[in-house]
């Protein structure tokens, strides 16, 4: 069995206890992430708020993630502290979902809410750039392992939440939500330092200031880097847009409970499990272009399916067959930047594309909650998919063959 992973990772076991560690803290930020977006539609009915002031909520989440761009890749490869600032994205992140307890009205979440979009960026540039650096020629499937990670917390987190929401309040929910995340960044700051990985290898360089800014203008004449920030922007949008509108077409419009709306989430996480590291280790072999452009284009069809569904059972099983497309590609597209810059500049290369993805995604809940209070919510999906098809058509103008940036 252990030669069989090798084969098939280039990795053996133990080299990649790492790669699962830094991909659980990946899952404890999307653990937050995801009760965010599982208590919106309870945030709603209980503080009486429109789909737009909800919507609101949630683009200042994309916001501050944006803003956080400007500083957050700077700061990973200007100081080299990869793994203390992955701790303290999940220690600050957790503690702005405990404040939640505390929140009576709308205008005392958006703070939070602020930090929690910030220190979800600062994640990535750290976690992203300490992954690939010391594991160049496996990209691909190392960040996989990270997505996989993003689906564990975005896949229990539902579970976990509809559950206490049946007993508790959703200040009370969001309280105790953060106790894993503190859990697991105590276990990735004591088990992490004492790598070798810490202390060794590209990913523990740091770039002086005067270099840095000629490689991050480098970054920005990078045109395929550019225009694959451009398609990820589309398919972040949509990914957003399912995120937010999902929980609330289960809840609002075919009127499940809490538990069968966190149900819906855990079903669109479910495919990623499966899907995304035989995704990634796939595109290490054949390359990333054909690997998005298939998943780009089964999401856009099955986005339009979920239209015609019109009881949960349907809803749910299409919404299980989105997540294994929607969430295959996303480490692929992440080993792409990779591949197409410089290493000592992968913390804000990853800044690039996530910038890219908030700036874009800041206009989707927003829009999306002006289309749901005017027409429905289920005509939201409609615009997802018309989203997904411009994603769709950007990959095809990416060039066929990417540089490997070692």
């Amino acid at each position: 069995m252990q030669s069989r992973i090798e084969s098939w990772t280039g990795l053996g076991a133990r080299a990649q206890a790492p790669v699962f560690l830094v991909a659980l803290g990946h899952g404890a930020t999307h653990w937050i992430q995801a009760t965010l977006y599982l208590l919106l539609p309870f945030i709603t009915e209980a503080l009486n708020i429109s789909y737009v002031q909800a919507g609101l909520l949630i683009t200042s989440f994309h916001a501050s993630s944006f803003i956080a761009n400007f500083f957050s890749g700077l700061v990973v490869d200007v100081t080299g502290r990869r793994v203390a600032l992955q701790f303290s994205a999940l220690v600050v992140g957790a503690l702005a979902l405990l404040s939640f307890g505390f929140s009576t009205h709308l205008w005392l979440l958006v703070i939070p809410v602020l930090i929690i979009g910030a220190t979800n960026n600062l994640w990535h540039p750290a976690a992203i750039s300490f992954l690939s650096g010391n594991y160049p020629d496996n990209r691909g499937y190392v960040l996989s392992i990270h997505t996989l990670g993003a689906s564990l917390g975005d896949s229990i987190a539902p579970l976990a939440v509809g559950g206490l929401l049946v007993v508790m309040t959703w200040q009370q929910t969001a309280a105790a939500s953060t106790i894993p995340v503190f859990i697991v960044a105590t276990l990735l700051l004591i088990f992490l330092k004492r790598s070798k990985l810490e202390t060794s290898g590209k990913a523990s360089k740091s770039v002086a200031p005067a270099d840095y800014f000629c490689g991050l203008k480098d970054i920005f004449l990078n045109k395929p880097a550019m225009g694959l920030c451009l398609m990820a922007g589309f398919r972040s949008m949509a990914q957003n847009g399912l995120l937010m509108f999902i929980p609330i077409y289960l809840a609002n419009v075919l009127k499940v409970g809490p538990f069968m709306t966190g149900l819906g989430m855990f079903a669109l996480q479910l495919g990623g499990f499966v899907a995304g590291p035989i995704a990634g280790a796939w595109s290490d072999k054949i390359g990333r272009r054909p690997i998005v452009l298939a998943g780009i284009t089964a999401t856009t069809l099955i986005v339009v399916l979920l239209t015609v569904a019109r009881n949960e059972v349907l809803f749910i099983a299409g919404v299980s067959m989105l997540g294994f497309a929607l969430f295959a590609i996303r480490p692929v597209i992440h080993s792409w930047m990779m591949d197409l810059t410089p290493p000592e500049m992968a913390g804000s290369a990853t800044s690039a594309l996530f910038g890219a993805q908030s700036a874009l995604s800041m206009m989707i809940p927003v829009l999306g909650g002006w289309i749901a209070d005017s027409y429905g919510v289920g005509a939201v999906f409609y615009l997802l998919a018309a989203l997904m098809m411009i994603a769709n058509a950007l990959v095809v103008l990416l060039p066929r063959s990417t540089p490997r940036a070692h």
